[in-house]
């Protein structure tokens, strides 16, 4: 079974997932999900493995999710389309094992799958 890290190699608690399942010595595939962005399809199959509503995938401390979804009742198809519209609003970094997956925070997460 593969594993996959949606990564954003920007943030350093997804920098530090790629680094411990390297010294772990697992091999995965890196998704830079903010240069290649999901689909709605995607992101509700992760969130599927994730076993997560996506409004609990959202990042609640972005500008964009203050300036635009703060507040608002919206439906899981709404919220989904808002991460493929806004990408920095997908919580990261995701492991995926399989059909299981988990948010690393804390990286412990990862022993998890």
């Amino acid at each position: 079974m593969s594993w996959i890290v949606y990564h954003n190699n920007r943030c350093s608690k997804s920098r530090n997932a790629v680094q411990y399942l390297t010294e772990k010595g697992i091999d995965f595939t890196t998704v830079e999900y903010m240069k290649s962005p999901l689909n709605a399809e995607e992101l509700t199959q992760i969130l599927s493995k994730l076993h997560m509503k996506a409004e609990d995938l959202v990042r609640k401390n972005e500008a964009i999710y203050k300036e635009e979804y703060k507040g608002r009742e919206m439906s899981e198809a709404q919220w989904v389309e808002a991460m493929v519209k806004h990408p920095s609003l997908i919580e990261r970094p995701i492991v995926i094992h399989g059909d299981r997956a988990v948010v690393a925070r804390p990286l412990e997460e990862i022993d998890k799958l």
